[in-house]
């Protein structure tokens, strides 16, 4: 089983979620404060961490078994993320998917870090999912 963090469309209730094969919930939490959040082609979030600033996101953990993050979820993310490792409110660490190195620099994808979470920003789109 692999931890995992997710703040976007494969959360409860969103269009990708059945990319998770029934994992088990096992927390509603924050990342670490210490990230910055980007929205790519407004289809999905990306999360970069960046020790400068003190924002978190909102996101939703879950016990993904390692045939289901291997064959179904990591298969389904977009090019521009990567997977990676963040730091979650509790301290702990998680597996994420987070913007892939050299993404930052192209200066396409619209920082959304402001909005804490991207349900919160969909939101300002008049969009639910």
């Amino acid at each position: 089983m692999a931890r995992m963090f997710l703040n976007g469309q494969a959360m409860e209730g969103g269009p990708f979620h059945h990319h998770l094969g029934g994992a088990p919930l096992v927390a509603r939490t924050r990342t670490a404060p210490g990230h910055r959040f980007f929205s790519i082609r407004d289809t999905c979030p990306g999360l970069l961490p960046d020790p400068r600033v003190h924002t978190s996101v909102v996101g939703e953990v879950y016990d993904v078994p390692d045939e289901v993050l291997r064959d179904e979820l990591l298969p389904s993310e977009p090019a521009e993320l990567e997977f990676g490792v963040i730091k979650l409110q509790d301290g702990s660490s998680c597996f994420s998917m987070v913007l892939r190195r050299g993404e930052l620099e192209k200066g396409i994808h619209t920082e959304i870090t402001e909005f804490g979470g991207w349900r919160a920003y969909l939101r300002t789109l008049g969009r639910d999912a």
